[in-house]
């Protein structure tokens, strides 16, 4: 007769998991792999313009930061609803927010500017002798130029 053991007939049963790298731990069980073209979303449209105008606003023009603040409400509005269909939420938030913060420089600037005319408007009413030295000493250096 032979060394061999009796071959396990008919009760054989499925290994169990296998120790990872022999340190007793065990492999992930397997995940659901998806199919090809589902798990990936391509970003909306105005995601990305959303964002360049946000940063466009925040570092260069002013100006640009409404239309980024106003644009990434209408693309989040449209990515929530279709969260299946569109990706690009960060993008959209970031320049949403950073359309706010350059708006808020915008109307601080502007307030500024106002108080600053008003400022001086005040300021040349007040002391109008200030303004009629230099005048003086501008034309008489002209004449005195002039004469010469």
């Amino acid at each position: 007769m032979s060394d061999l053991p009796p071959p396990n007939q008919g009760n054989q049963s499925a290994p169990g998991p296998q120790p990872y790298l022999g340190q007793g731990q065990q492999y992930p069980p397997p995940g659901a792999q998806p199919a090809y073209g589902q798990g990936f979303r391509p970003k909306h449209p105005q995601a990305i313009l959303v964002l360049v105008l946000g940063v466009a606003g925040f570092f260069l023009c002013q100006l640009l930061g409404p239309f980024a603040w106003v644009m990434g409400n209408k693309t989040l509005k449209e990515i929530d609803a279709n969260p299946a269909q569109y990706d690009g939420r960060t993008e959209a938030l970031v320049g949403k927010i950073l359309g706010i913060v350059s708006t808020i420089i915008l109307i601080l600037s502007i307030i500024a500017l106002i108080l600053a005319v008003l400022f001086f408007i005040i300021f040349a009413a007040s002391s109008p002798e200030i303004f009629s030295e230099l005048e003086n000493e501008t034309y008489s250096s002209a004449l005195g130029a002039v004469s010469r």
